[in-house]
């Protein structure tokens, strides 16, 4: 089974049910279960999307929003879904968020990306383009760029998304 990021657009009215459903239950449920349209696999794209977009020379901002946009932030506090044995992401680092404002600033700066230029930075020839990007993408089926150009597309649309209904995200690996 392989490890993959994980991301949930939800209202923070639904958080706070399911910190109170973790409060209230005796083995710590929090009873979380988004829907699945409001939910993104990402496969593990974020650390080749992040690799070309810092080969690419993407500025500190918009390289910054794209970490943020995989990695989320700390300052709400999601211990209750890191719990055993009702834990979101038992395989990876403790799940984080964002707050809807969060979510609106990384929305905008992603819509800024052209990832297909950061792209087209890229040599020619796929196995080249590969070794640059780093272990694994030699291995991709159609090659590194359909597949980062879709999950970066998919991500972009997720916050977009996500900024349009003031849903806030939250992040995790499983």
């Amino acid at each position: 089974m392989a490890v993959t990021q994980q991301l949930a657009r939800i209202p923070a009215e639904y958080l706070t049910s399911c910190q109170q459903s973790a409060d209230e239950s005796p083995d710590g449920d929090p009873h979380w279960d988004p829907p699945t349209a409001d939910t993104l696999d990402l496969d593990w794209a974020p650390t080749l999307l992040e690799r070309i977009c810092e080969l690419g020379g993407l500025d500190d901002v918009h390289l910054n929003a794209l970490r943020q946009s995989t990695e989320g932030d700390v300052a709400i506090d999601l211990g209750f879904l890191n719990t055993h044995p009702h834990a979101i992401g038992p395989f990876g680092p403790a799940p984080t968020a964002l707050s809807a404002a969060q979510v609106a600033r990384v929305s905008e700066l992603l819509s800024q990306i052209d990832l297909t230029a950061l792209l087209a930075a890229l040599p020619t020839d796929e196995t080249e383009a590969a070794s640059l990007i780093g272990d694994g993408p030699a291995r991709i089926v159609g090659g590194p760029r359909k597949y980062l150009l879709g999950h970066f597309n998919a991500l972009r649309e997720f916050y977009r998304d996500a900024s349009q209904r003031h849903l806030l995200l939250v992040l995790w690996w499983d």
